[in-house]
């Protein structure tokens, strides 16, 4: 099988996580390297040895042999270089969210729909096998009519000021994925929202949110995400679950970042699945990104540049709404600051931004 030629942009900690599976896969292969700190080269070099570095990103949009652009930049770099992709006649695999400004990212989703060039998002709970465990067991008819989604998802994980500022808060920057996988449970359009922050440590912005509200066929959800969990606790730990309430039975899912575990309980079946978690399943994603482009024809499993759009807007809605609500500052910037000191010396934890050796 012929492999797929990739320029990889951006080489941050899931850039990096994206190289690893690019030079694993039998589908794949990785040409081209960028960063623009030239510093990076020799990281960059141990996972992909044989991979051009470059930290001009046009030699890779400029080279015919280039079938993909793999964008794992900050989100205010994104929609020039998606432009530049399609332009270029590349195909595109690209972090969220697609943009820094929500209208940028309406621009960028225009241009993908008005080319036969596919495109794809980093999405992973669409393409996670706990996901559709679930979906399948509820689209069974063993819980009845699914009425009520419910979705927690609360680390130490990146603290505020960190980082990622372009990424916007903690409920937009991680929030998407549960707003874009409640949105695919559901298989409906949000109808209402209403959230309630918190600005934790006294930031400006609130690092806790949960909202809750209606889709257009009538399920009611609620999301509540935050990476408020425990930030200076001795031991760190989670808290992240989802569950699918139907009128006759349910079925919930929760993980501890090693093994997820799928408890279905139907009116016929009762069952627990249990499975390695799979991380950000990224070897999947390069997979079904590289059948789809051999075979030229899109896997329906694959989220659009569209569903990152629509979970981008949902959630800087409910940020908004959050703004527009009391917003009580608790905790100390002091407090921010041991956090901050805390995770630049940590080995290992949760979303750390520079790995550790």
């Amino acid at each position: 099988m012929k492999k797929i030629s990739i320029g990889v942009i951006g080489l941050g900690r899931m850039g990096k996580k994206h190289l690893r599976e690019l030079t694993k896969s039998e589908y794949w292969h990785v040409k081209y390297m960028c960063n623009i700190h030239p510093e990076r080269a020799a990281e960059a070099a141990e996972i992909a040895p044989e991979a051009i570095f470059t930290t001009q990103e046009d030699d890779i949009f400029q080279d015919p042999e280039v079938q993909c652009v793999g964008l794992f930049t900050l989100a205010d770099c994104r929609p020039r270089q998606i432009r530049k992709a399609f332009e270029h006649g590349k195909h595109v695999i690209c972090e969220k969210p697609l943009a820094f400004r929500i209208e940028d990212e309406w621009k960028v989703v225009e241009l993908s729909e008005k080319t036969p060039l596919l495109s794809t998002v980093n999405l992973f709970l669409r393409y996670a096998w706990y996901t559709n465990e679930m979906k399948r067991f509820a689209q069974s008819g063993e819980i009845g009519y699914p009425a009520i989604i419910r979705i927690c998802h609360m680390t130490p994980g990146l603290s505020p000021g960190e980082g990622l500022q372009f990424e916007g808060p903690s409920f937009h920057d991680a929030g998407m994925h549960y707003v874009d996988i409640c949105r695919w449970f559901a298989d409906s359009e949000y109808k209402t929202g209403h959230a309630q922050g918190v600005r934790m440590w006294s930031y400006k912005d609130p690092w806790w949110l949960q909202c809750h509200g209606t889709f257009e066929n009538g399920i009611v959800y609620d999301i509540t995400q935050g990476f408020v969990y425990g930030q200076l606790a001795k031991d760190q730990t989670h808290n992240s679950y989802m569950e699918i309430i139907g009128t006759k039975g349910f079925v919930r899912m929760h993980h501890d970042f090693k093994t997820a575990v799928v408890e279905k309980h139907g009116v016929n079946v009762t069952e627990v699945v249990e499975k390695p978690y799979g991380d950000k399943c990224i070897d999947v994603l390069c997979r079904l990104m590289g059948e789809s482009i051999l075979s030229g024809q899109r896997n329906p499993v694959l989220p659009t540049l569209r569903d990152a759009a629509k979970a981008s807007e949902y959630a800087w809605a409910m940020l908004d709404d959050a703004r527009s609500h009391d917003l009580p500052p608790i905790g100390t910037l002091d407090e921010l600051e041991q956090i901050h000191q805390r995770r630049a010396s940590q080995g290992s934890g949760y979303g750390l931004l520079k790995e550790k050796k």
